[in-house]
């Protein structure tokens, strides 16, 4: 069947009606012949002088007769908002026609001038453009002028500009020759559709597609003397045969491209085509009731006496159901129907009887037995509530109830606001540790980065405790030039200066070398793809800590899992990202995956729960889900930075210019200073950082579980513009920054690409800013910006960078101020609560692209809302008050814990290690680090113990051969005094 993509309806309603002015398919029209006397385009190849050019578009290309290729002016020449090209016709001729081929719509107005001798120029005509003229070709006549150089000036509506062709005639009077000016394709009903336009058929079907056309005279054509040609994007998805019968072979998205050629003159048009594979789908799944909205995003509510929903079913293999309806809050079944067999092809409705009694949560939980198949799983969510109970201070979807704890008010599949209390160090609400200093420097002369990496690596090889810390570098008092990069690479190591202030512990990088000054650097880890195991609900939620496997044996409490939400090339096309308006540099979004770093809680049965929740849906049809085991024995942990001052040096003579304002641009220094790359259990606090280029706090890929906190960032010194001042950047997961600062930042809080939340900032703020705090590209997802003073901004930001599109799906902006923009993006939902500042239009729909996006779900615009904080309440929920106390600001060391002290000498060491029960080779009781070669082909972990038992040890023996053993070496008198030795497995 043909269909529409419901967000464009409006869009396509209004190119039906235009279908209807056109002539029907099969109805003959006048064309353009051969026979009318050839026209001389008079600037073929002639030369050309323009405001600007780039090398994907040199302006000779558009007089090169080639509507394929195409003028693009420079990207500063396009944002000044008005472009020109100039053609020399090599002699004084004379002029009456012009013609314009615009490849891109972005033209509010364009004007022809001509000239004799580029001195004085004559207006001939001026053109006020109303809607898109994108793909047309303009004819514009103006009297006769004798000229020798004629010039084409556009104003553009945005930067989004290229011209294909700029072609000049002498008619000399005669009727402008009738040419084809665009075509559509039409469904099988003969209707227009637009190139946004998708038809979704299943496996096996075909679909007839026809071309039809419209003339430079405003008439339709059926195209009868033309040539056609079909072709497809992905034939092995739907191929498309010569006479445009589309057939679907296999999962996935095709774009189908139709060509008519007429007279010389080349038009094309597109349509999409999503084909779905019933066999992978099984069944489709309804939820059915008069009154309750059943949209993502959007809340399922009930009230008491409304009828139950229903449940309808089109199941494409055969198979049987069970059905339940369950009370949420209590746990109970309320109503149990009977097994009910399907067919394929036979809708089938499941109904429950009575009516609601009661308010608070259900569930509907359903379960499919298929022929030869694991079982399968799916829910359905709805509330019952009187709105009047709520607190008007308080959110409807999010709020304290009766027994002071958070509520919330799902969409009809779950979705919901999740939990972001396990972002932060140690999962969130555990205080950051003081650690005792080992060693202690004071400032050199010159660059005194080799001695405080030589501190670095000492304190790095000396013996963790039990809770993983090795100890301490102290920076005292004074500036310290750091002309290279400082490397921590083992867990464990802190380093402390004694303040940020310009008279405390300054680093101060020196030289012009672009670099991180800070570089926080473990191993990724590995995954383990022999363990995957694939997710069996057709649904899972965003906000869920609990799914069915389709396998649970191979699993085990503890385990380090990601969970993996596949997105196949079906969901890119269902949230419009391959279809994204192009410019210089656009890549269209291909399938990708998101991984959450996950530990099992709990198994029961084929259910597993993990410790934080999903922050993307996962959804069979998009392409499922899988849980797979991974080992992480090099990711390094326990890492602080604390107490410091950094102040990058740079040229103060570079200078540049912004909103008539000069500032400093120098872009010859040090970029940012501290990177956490796969780390996990860190912090970095009461640090300023002043010029730097990009970040003074990065955690990147592979990191979990760090807090930023109290920190500054000012001055920053770049050009303004893009991948430039991002102070506090997220690419890592379950990240809090919390009580930062920032001044001159453009993305003061911000969050990359295709990051796994929970990730929160809160109680921070930005002022002097360049552009908006957000997730910025290429749906990161499950952010939260909660008591933020700064201009957000959770869109789809298009075409901008190379194409960054959906920038963040379920994120919670929570009494946030400055300017909001927050959009809901397809398959997910944003939510903007409790805001207070302006609400400026997002950066689309615009001109360059209309098709509509629809706002998030926005609640108490204008006022605050109660809880105050959103994260606070949620880690006050989880654990009790003291969690919140011990994220709260606190004195960092100072005392005896910043005075060195090395290990003690009477450390709980063993005499010995038994592998397999035979005495590790070279065992020395200091060295704390072994690597044991087993058999290749081996499977089996080795078992490790200690030799003797005279202090308590406890064993944490790997899972797998890619894992580590460590055992925790305690002194029976005092547990404070302890190691740890770690054994790693390498295979011959």
């Amino acid at each position: 069947m043909s269909k529409a993509k419901s967000g464009f309806r409006s869009w396509l309603t209004g190119i039906l009606l235009v279908s209807f002015l056109l002539p029907p398919l099969g109805i003959s029209t006048p064309t353009a012949t051969a026979s009318e006397e050839a026209r001389v385009n008079l600037a073929l190849n002639k030369k050309v002088a323009q405001s600007s050019d780039c090398s994907c578009g040199r302006a000779v290309q558009a007089v090169d007769g080639d509507p394929a290729t195409f003028w693009q002016p420079l990207s500063a020449d396009r944002s000044d908002g008005t472009v020109w090209l100039t053609v020399d016709l090599g002699n004084i001729r004379t002029v009456d026609l012009a013609e314009l081929d615009f490849r891109t719509g972005a033209v509010s107005s364009y004007s022809i001038h001509t000239s004799t001798d580029q001195q004085t120029w004559q207006e001939a005509a001026t053109k006020k453009v109303t809607g898109s003229i994108s793909g047309k070709i303009e004819a514009i006549p103006f009297p006769a002028a004798t000229a020798r150089y004629v010039r084409v000036t556009v104003a553009l509506s945005n930067t989004n500009f290229q011209l294909n062709e700029f072609a000049l005639y002498d008619t000399n009077g005669k009727p402008i020759p009738t040419v084809l000016e665009s075509v559509y394709v039409a469904d099988a009903a003969g209707g227009a559709m637009n190139e946004y336009d998708t038809i979704r058929l299943a496996k096996g079907e075909s679909y007839p597609l026809q071309l039809g056309g419209k003339l430079s005279n405003g008439q339709g054509t059926d195209l009868a003397e033309a040539q056609i040609t079909w072709e497809s994007s992905q034939p092995g998805v739907a191929g498309v045969d010569p006479s445009g019968l589309v057939n679907a072979s296999s999962e996935g998205v095709a774009k189908i491209v139709g060509k008519a050629t007429l007279d010389t003159v080349t038009k094309e048009s597109s349509v999409w085509v999503d084909v779905y594979d019933p066999a992978i789908l099984m069944v489709d799944v309804q939820l059915e009731h008069t009154f309750m909205t059943r949209e993502i995003g959007k809340p399922a509510l009930l009230q008491k006496g409304d009828a139950y929903p229903s449940v309808k079913l089109l199941p494409y293999v055969d198979g049987t159901v069970t059905a339940a309806l369950w009370s949420s809050a209590d746990q109970v079944v309320l109503h149990q129907l009977a097994p009910t067999s399907l067919q394929q092809g036979a809708e089938k409705a499941l109904v429950f009887p009575g009516q609601v009694q009661t308010d608070g949560p259900y569930e509907i939980r359903l379960t499919f037995h298929f022929n030869g198949k694991a079982p399968v799983y799916d829910t359905f969510y709805f509330t019952v509530r009187n709105p009047d109970d709520i607190d008007p201070n308080q959110s409807q979807i999010a709020f304290t109830g009766k027994k002071g704890r958070m509520e919330y008010v799902s969409d009809y599949r779950g979705n919901r606001i999740i939990d972001f209390s396990n972002a932060g160090y140690m999962g969130g609400g555990v205080k950051l540790p003081d650690v005792q200093a080992r060693v202690v420097i004071e400032p050199g002369e010159g660059d005194d980065t080799a001695r405080i990496q030589a501190a670095i690596d000492q304190v790095s090889q000396m013996p963790q405790s039990a809770d993983g810390f090795r100890g301490a570098v102290l920076l005292k008092k004074g500036t310290y030039e750091i002309e290279g990069s400082l490397k921590v690479n083992a867990s464990g190591v802190v380093l402390r200066g004694e303040g940020q202030e310009e008279d405390e512990t300054v680093l101060y990088a020196t030289g012009t070398t672009k670099r991180d000054l800070l570089q926080i650097r473990g191993e990724a880890p590995k995954l383990l793809m022999d363990t995957s195991v694939r997710v069996t609900d057709l649904f899972v939620p965003s906000g869920a800590r609990s799914f069915h496997v389709e396998d649970a044996s191979g699993l085990a409490v503890g385990d380090t899992v990601k969970v993996r939400r596949y997105g196949n090339a079906r969901w890119i096309h269902e949230i419009d990202m391959d279809t994204i308006v192009e410019r210089e540099g656009t890549q269209q979004w291909s399938p990708f995956n998101l991984d959450f770093d996950r530990v099992i809680t709990a198994i029961d049965g084929q259910v597993v729960t993990i410790d934080a929740p999903l922050a993307n849906s996962i959804e069979q049809r998009w392409g499922g889900g899988a849980v797979i085991k991974y080992e992480d024995p090099d990711r390094i942990e326990q890492i602080g930075i604390e107490k410091l001052r950094v102040v990058s040096a740079f040229d103060p003579s570079v200078t540049l210019t912004n909103g008539g304002k000069p500032y400093y641009a120098d872009e010859n220094h040090a970029v940012s200073f501290a990177v956490f790359s796969n780390v996990k259990n860190a912090w970095m606090r009461e640090v300023t950082g002043l010029h730097l280029n990009h970040a003074l706090a990065h955690v990147s890929r592979g990191s979990k579980w760090v807090t930023v906190q109290d920190n500054q960032s000012l001055d920053m010194v770049s050009q303004i513009t893009g991948e430039r001042r991002y102070p506090y950047k997220m690419s890592g997961e379950l990240t809090l920054m919390q009580r930062n600062y920032a001044e001159t930042a453009r993305h003061a809080f911000v969050v990359d690409s295709r990051v796994q939340g929970p990730n929160v900032f809160l109680d921070s703020t930005s002022i002097t800013e360049y552009a908006t705090s957000e997730p910025h590209h290429r749906w990161s997802v499950g952010g939260l910006y909660d008591l933020v003073k700064s201009d957000i901004a959770v869109q789809d930001r298009g075409r901008l960078g190379s194409g960054h599109g959906w920038s963040g799906a379920n994120y919670v902006t929570w009494n946030t101020e400055g300017d909001l923009v927050s959009q809901q993006p397809p398959t997910a939902q944003n939510y903007a609560i409790g805001h207070i500042g302006n609400k400026p239009k997002p950066y689309l729909p615009s001109g360059e692209d209309q098709r509509p996006r629809a706002d998030a779900h926005w609640e108490h615009y204008g006022v605050h809302v109660s809880p105050t904080s959103l994260y606070r309440q949620q880690l006050t929920d989880r654990l009790g008050s003291a969690a919140v106390q011990n994220i709260e600001r606190s004195p960092v060391g100072g005392g005896g814990l910043d005075t060195a002290e090395l290990p003690s000498d009477r450390l709980p060491l063993l005499k010995g290690i038994k592998v397999n029960n035979k005495a590790l080779p070279a065992f020395a009781p200091h060295v704390f680090d072994y690597t044991i070669t087993v058999p290749a082909g081996s499977t089996q972990v080795p078992v490790i113990r200690p030799h003797d038992m005279r202090d308590d040890v406890e064993v944490r023996a790997a899972s797998t051969l890619f894992g580590k053993t460590v055992l925790i070496v305690r002194d029976k008198k005092n547990a404070e005094n302890s190691v740890r030795y770690n054994i790693r497995f390498i295979t011959q």
